[in-house]
């Protein structure tokens, strides 16, 4: 049962990525959208995200539970030692999410859309950012439970140019799955070049601030490259990754092949988390001193983790079906929502 509990946990991370990450990146995109053609984009990104961007939340309150009732130690580590970033995301979170239910559904279109804006564009940039930042944090070797000052043991576990530099990679790859996804929902040719050029940037960025990320782990003696290099499953996804890239790209110039761009830039995103995680799997928070906390080793007793994955295997039962069908009625119906 342990097995069943982890690979839903990798699975509600994976998805908050893909889908939380695309509803993230389409806030980036508006960030960097030139003021003619803000209110386009602001149009296109409620038709795509809209009817279903607080389900995407979801993901990430299962992977809080999992990690809560399925791990507790792991769960009071990281939500002790990195509780500024956490505290930061999740106000990132609301405050996100307010704008974006505020500038909407107002009654009076006023100044104060202006400020809509702003907070919303601003918080979708934030959240991703430090999410990123607890990722890398988790596994940067920073966290130190035996600190004995407050900067050790709650600044310096995730201020650092490795996880920073991860932020901005997270943020990068959000504005790319937004882009990709959101070329779909354009109307006309030009509309369609324009977000395929934003694409185009946001691969770009991934690229360079993922190259600032493993330039950041050499300096501070983190062995990513030995994490996605050093095996044969890590090598094939970086692979795999690559060539469904150049693929993705090459599709993009034909139309009519939303769904399959969009299934690339999904499994784009899967290869590189498999990559990365694989190699120190179970090993999930590595600490300083060479100490870790593990899903096999930490988890919780064998009669919770057992409740527990029935909970996950019966809810999926019940939930999956409606939030696919949710997703399947607006995009049948689309074009009515407003």
């Amino acid at each position: 049962m342990i097995y069943i509990v982890i690979a839903y946990l990798w699975a509600a991370i994976l998805l908050y990525i893909l889908l939380g990450g695309a509803d993230f990146g389409a806030g980036i995109i508006e960030m960097f959208t030139s003021p003619k053609n803000k209110q386009y984009t602001r149009t296109t990104m409620y038709q795509a995200i809209g009817p279903v961007w607080e389900a995407n939340h979801m993901w990430l309150i299962i992977a809080i539970v999992v990690l809560f009732v399925g791990f507790p130690a792991i769960y009071t580590t990281v939500s002790t030692s990195l509780h500024i970033p956490l505290v930061i995301m999740l106000f990132g979170i609301i405050a996100r999410g307010t704008a974006f239910t505020f500038r909407h559904y107002d009654a009076v279109v006023d100044n104060m859309q202006k400020v809509y804006n702003k907070i919303f564009v601003y918080s979708s940039f934030v959240t991703p950012f430090f999410l990123g930042v607890i990722a890398a944090s988790t596994v940067s070797g920073k966290i130190d439970p035996s600190a004995g000052d407050f900067l050790s043991a709650y600044v310096f576990s995730w201020l650092n140019w490795f996880s920073v530099a991860v932020g901005f990679f997270t943020v990068a790859i959000c504005g790319y799955l937004a882009a990709i996804f959101i070329i779909g929902e354009t109307t006309d040719d030009g509309s369609r070049r324009r977000f395929i050029r934003k694409a185009k940037q946001m691969n770009v960025a991934a690229v360079v601030f993922g190259a600032l990320v493993f330039i950041a782990a050499k300096t501070e003696g983190i062995p990513l490259d030995k994490w996605m290099f050093d095996n044969v499953v890590g090598v094939v996804a970086i692979i795999a990754a690559l060539a469904s890239l150049a693929l993705l790209w090459y599709l993009l110039l034909k139309k009519g092949k939303v769904v399959i761009i969009r299934v690339l830039a999904g499994f784009q995103v899967t290869m590189i988390l498999l990559a990365i995680t694989l190699r120190h799997y179970p090993n999930i928070v590595i600490m300083k001193g060479g100490k870790y906390l593990s899903l096999v080793e930490h988890a919780g007793q064998e009669k919770t983790i057992y409740s527990l994955a029935m909970a996950l295997l019966l809810g999926s039962i019940l939930i999956l079906p409606a939030l696919f069908y949710l997703i399947y009625s607006f995009q049948k119906n689309k074009g009515e929502w407003h």
